[in-house]
C-alpha cells in the first residue's frame, strides 16, 4: 500500500465510528474471529484500545493484522484502523486509487 491509498483510507477511516474494543483480555481468538469477519465485510475497520489493556495500541495492531492478514491504515493514540480488501472483486466497496 502506497502513501497516496493510505491517505485516502485515513480520510475515509474519519467517519467511522470503532466496532471493537480491546481490553485487559487483550486479543484473545474469539475477538480475532470477530475482526476477521468484519473486515469481510466492511473492508475497513477502526478498533478502540482501552485504557486498561496491558500492551501498545501499535503492538495489538501489528498482531491483529498480522493474523487477519489486513493492513495498518494507522494508529492514532488508541485508535486502530484495520483495512483488507475483500476476496471478491464484485464484492469490494472500496476502490483504492
Amino acid at each position: 500500500m502506497n502513501s497516496r491509498q493510505r491517505a485516502y483510507l485515513r480520510k475515509i477511516s474519519a467517519t467511522i465510528e470503532p466496532i471493537f474494543q480491546v481490553g485487559k483480555s487483550s486479543v484473545t481468538p474469539e475477538i480475532t474471529a470477530a475482526i476477521d469477519e468484519a473486515l469481510e465485510k466492511r473492508e475497513i475497520i477502526k478498533i478502540n484500545v482501552l485504557k486498561n489493556c496491558f500492551y501498545e495500541p501499535k503492538e495489538i495492531a501489528q498482531v491483529l493484522a498480522d493474523r487477519t492478514r489486513s493492513s495498518v491504515v494507522h494508529v492514532i493514540g488508541r485508535k486502530i484502523v484495520l483495512y483488507r480488501p475483500a476476496k471478491e472483486e464484485k464484492d469490494r466497496k472500496i476502490i483504492l486509487p
